[in-house]
């Protein structure tokens, strides 16, 4: 397969096949909408426990009900957008991009940004892995082909000069889901994980794993929607931005109230609460940011590039719309 059609890889959630195809034009029609089970996803977390509290946060503020879908990792929420199986989502920059490369600039829009940082590569000290030419030879996960994790690592790898294809090179990546990255990490499987909290913090508490490079500046997260959602239902997109806006300071006000929500919605997603010290560890590497920075996205797109995700992209002005 190439690496153009890396997007055909995701699989829709069961819910989002039954809507395939479909196009929501009532005005009052649900608001579908993702996000994945990790901390850089905050607001999705916080809004979706919200919502099954019954004290929607966006439900008041939309006028409209809100349907919650679940994925592991970008590309399989920009292939449910592009089925018409979503219409807004919290995600990564590099899916975005990619899908917009591949739609000709006719799909996927940035709304907001919604948080910087909170990933990194994390080794297993027995790999004995102490710079970059030690990657050489082994084998690296991250959570999904083409997602935000898995552009940088194999850029980062193209920097510090080692060559990688899809079934080797220098180093071989393997796109393997975040839970089951663990379990591989433990068993000596894997070497190195690129990934995103909770689970870094899980890689260095349940496994040891040692940091040895921290993304900081990196945005992990933005609200992105179909392009139909800013054109057929316009002044909805607009209160979707306020409200998102609006969460993510009530987020930075209330962070102990936050807090037990983002544990309660770990536990109904992942079968457990994350513990305090996780918690204690996790949260403050994920900085709240809904500011969109052109020059950050024009950086992923040279990152996409040396992946060999991305050789040509339409002017990103159609990406980011004036609401």
């Amino acid at each position: 397969m190439n690496r153009r059609d890396f997007l055909q890889l995701s699989t829709l959630s069961a819910a989002g096949l039954t809507a395939c195809g479909k196009q929501n034009t009532d005005p009052k029609a649900p608001l579908r909408f993702g996000h994945f089970p990790n901390i850089t996803h905050i607001q999705g977390l916080v809004a979706h426990q919200l919502s099954r509290q019954g004290k929607g946060w966006f439900e008041p503020r939309l006028g409209v009900p809100v349907e919650w879908f679940v994925y592991n990792a970008g590309p399989s929420a920009t292939e449910a957008i592009f089925a018409r199986a979503l219409d807004v989502t919290y995600i990564g920059p590099s899916p975005v991009l990619n899908a917009y490369a591949k739609s000709k600039g006719t799909e996927l829009r940035i709304l907001s940004g919604a948080a910087t940082g909170g990933s990194a590569l994390v080794v297993r000290p027995a790999a004995n892995i102490n710079t970059p030419a030690d990657f050489k030879g082994k084998r690296i996960a991250t959570p999904q082909l083409g997602n935000t994790q898995d552009v940088q690592l194999r850029a980062w790898l193209s920097d510090n000069g080692l060559k990688v294809t899809q079934s080797g090179g220098d180093a071989i990546v393997l796109p393997t889901q975040n839970p089951d990255q663990l379990a591989l990490f433990i068993k000596g499987e894997i070497d190195a994980v690129w990934t995103v909290e909770p689970w870094v913090s899980r890689l260095e508490l349940e496994a040891g794993g040692k940091i040895f490079v921290e993304d900081k500046g990196t945005f992990a997260t933005l609200l992105a929607s179909s392009a139909a959602f800013v054109t057929e239902r316009a002044e909805l997109a607009k209160k979707l931005v306020a409200a998102h806006n609006e969460l993510t300071e009530w987020i930075k006000k209330n962070p102990a109230e936050a807090r037990e929500l983002i544990k309660a919605e770990l536990k109904e997603l992942t079968t457990k609460a994350p513990g305090d010290p996780l918690l204690d560890r996790a949260l403050p590497r994920v900085v709240l940011n809904n500011e969109i920075s052109r020059p950050a996205l024009d950086v992923m797109v040279e990152s996409a590039k040396k992946a060999g995700f991305l050789h040509d992209i339409p002017s990103l002005d159609a990406l980011l719309p004036k609401l």
